[in-house]
């Protein structure tokens, strides 16, 4: 309720009051009323500014604080605050010159560090954000907002153990708003912590002053973990509950994603069109391009789902371009792990004590798109058997033999067995830090580009089998090329058909040459077999693998709806049960992958594939 008061720094006080309580209309009555007696009163200003920031009416809050600094240039808070509306409003160059003068002016505290750090998490410069982010954790460490925002950075950032590392301790910082406990709760989820996410999520819900924007984090949980009827039923809440434009618009497009995987493809697409049309930025348009795409593809319309792709790209290179510059000046990565070879001579000279085959995980690589996660779930399904999500274990310990000064791939000879010995314990220390084995237990370590690390995975483990998952070059392509992947490098590799299909041969290149020379205790699992033939191929693979019989591994969807959380983006794939229906897509996108048949060619004539060829742009049937 708006105060009666007629002292303008009373009702400044009282709208303050207002504004922390989230009364946003009566604080925007007290300020006004007493901007009306004293027009330049500085106190009702500030507070006004403030008002109107948190109601996101960015433009008319930087006239307010650009007024105030008028008359008061040496007062850092306006200055922050001018920053805060110029980041509400996308000028982000302009908000920094703000901060700058800011910190100029003496700004060195918890909430200078943490909007500055906003700032540069909204721009996209994830490796700022995480720095000052974390200055401005050092200086409050205890506050439930700046923890989250500092783990955001570091999970975007990559820097996954950092993020996990300053979110389980959830429980105790200060007491935080119910939709700042639901947005670390999804954080621990896309983090591979579904336990202590669902926990934070569960404390979320039963706050009494849980929100629209607490309700719509639960529904993206749900959906992410498998739990549509849950996601449906929140869903039906909240379209009864009062929210924001905001909270509408980012309501549009889970709505669409849980109608997509209800089957109910002419709503996605319709609400995923509306989203789309109400995101007034290019660079992150693609959110909801990739999506409709999907969808569009699942009716057929190939020909519109190719055009939303290449738009879905071309945002995407835009959106790379505000976060990873350097990246995207230098292209499509060149892959140099590639063009490094092993050297007989000093793989000849390779210790032989070695963990035995039970204490050696089981490795499943590939080219991304191949068909791994469905290998990982059903094997995950055998007692005997444990997965984690995945992880750059082996990439850690590549990290670390370099470290060492080793010429990496050809002197690793020089390994001793202590140093092994250590490098092992590393790795499995990670594990450990990541699943608790059952014992008895061996792991599943499901990585597809530790392709690329078949030295390493050799070195340290030359007795694990591993699982090569094979997939028509054409269909894995086409995959990546539908995907919005994450990670700026990878990215950058599937923004075209033929940036995806040099990226393959390279990998599938230096797979076999390198084969050649290590003979690593390998299982070709070509897809289109598996999913056609299921229980003989899976029959096959649990014979390969040395391990007894047993049918849980024949329900593999079954398996991945228990574990809930599934970290790749087949996640909503491998919860249905096994079905032929995504072999050779590729058919129908002809015109699209016709150009990149002469880069896969080796490949396609290794396993025997059909390579496209269009006929007025319709592909034939595949041999």
């Amino acid at each position: 309720m708006a105060s009666t008061s007629s002292d303008p720094d009373i009702l400044a006080v009282q709208a303050l009051r207002s504004l922390s309580a989230g009364d946003l209309a009566a604080a925007e009555i007290d300020c006004r009323t007493a901007l009306g007696i004293d027009a330049k009163n500085v106190s009702a200003g500030a507070a006004l500014g403030a008002v109107l920031l948190a109601q996101g009416r960015f433009g008319e809050s930087q006239a307010v604080f650009s007024d105030l600094l008028q008359r008061e240039p040496d007062i850092a808070s306006h200055w922050i605050n001018l920053g805060n509306a110029r980041r509400g409003m996308r000028e982000y160059d302009q908000a920094l010159q703000a901060f700058a003068r800011a910190a100029a002016l003496g700004a060195d505290h918890a909430d200078f560090y943490y909007n500055l750090g906003l700032t540069h998490l909204d721009r996209g410069d994830y490796e700022s954000a995480r720095h000052l982010l974390e200055q401005a954790r050092q200086l409050d460490p205890d506050d439930a907002e700046i923890t989250l925002r500092y783990a955001d950075a570091c999970y975007r950032s990559l820097y996954n153990d950092a993020a996990i590392a300053a979110l389980l301790g959830w429980r105790s910082l200060a007491p935080a708003a119910p939709g700042v406990t639901a947005l670390i709760a999804q954080l621990l989820v896309n983090l591979g912590r579904p336990e202590e996410g669902l926990d934070a999520l569960d404390a979320a819900l039963a706050h009494p002053a849980a929100d629209a924007s607490t309700f719509l984090t639960a529904i993206e949980i749900s959906e992410r973990t498998n739990r549509l009827e849950q996601a449906q039923l929140l869903i039906g809440r909240m379209e009864s509950a009062p929210r924001s434009a905001a909270i509408n618009a980012d309501l549009l497009t889970i709505r669409a994603r849980v109608a997509q995987r209800s089957g109910d493809y002419a709503t996605a697409e319709k609400l995923y069109s509306e989203s789309l049309l109400a995101n007034d930025d290019p660079a992150l348009k693609h959110m909801e391009l990739f999506p409709l795409a999907v969808t569009l593809d699942a009716q057929g319309r190939y020909g519109e789902a190719a055009a939303r792709l290449r738009e879905a790209h071309a945002s995407q290179l835009e959106y790379l371009r505000r976060v990873s510059p350097a990246q995207v000046l230098s292209g499509a990565p060149p892959m140099m792990i590639t063009r490094e070879s092993c050297d007989p001579v000093d793989v000849a000279a390779w210790d032989d004590d070695v963990p035995s085959v039970e204490d050696s995980p089981v490795f499943i690589v590939a080219f991304p798109r191949s068909g791994t996660t469905l290998l990982e779930v059903m094997l995950d399904a055998h007692p005997a058997l444990q997965s984690m999500d995945e992880q750059p274990f082996i990439q850690g310990a590549l990290d670390e033999i370099r470290g060492l000064s080793i010429d990496y791939p050809r002197q690793l000879a020089r390994l001793s067995r202590e140093t092994l010995a250590e490098l092992r314990a590393n790795y499995w220390r990670k594990v450990s830090g990541k699943i608790s084995l059952r014992p008895g237990a061996r792991l599943v370590d499901k990585n597809p580009l530790n392709i690329l690390r078949l030295p390493v995975m050799r070195r340290l483990f030359p007795r694990s089998p591993i699982l090569l998952a094979v997939r028509h070059p054409c269909d894995v392509v086409l995959s990546c090329y539908m995907q919005n992947f994450r990670a700026p490098e990878f990215a950058l590799l599937c923004n075209s058909p033929a940036s995806i299909a040099r990226g393959y041969q390279r990998t599938i290149d230096f797979w076999f040459s390198q084969s050649e020379i290590l003979h690593p205790k390998t299982l070709e699992v070509r897809y289109e077999t598996l999913v056609a033939h299921f229980e003989r191929e899976t029959r096959a693979i649990i014979e390969f693998l040395e391990l007894p019989w047993h049918d849980a591994v024949l329900q593999p969807g079954l398996r991945a709806r228990e574990k809930g959380y599934i970290s790749t983006p087949s996640y909503s794939q491998v919860v249905r049960p096994i079905t032929t229906k995504s072999v050779d897509r590729w058919h129908n996108y002809a015109g699209l992958l016709q150009p990149i048949v002469p880069i896969v060619q080796p490949q396609l004539d290794r396993w025997n594939y059909a390579a496209v060829v269009a006929v007025d742009g319709v592909s034939p049937n595949s041999k």
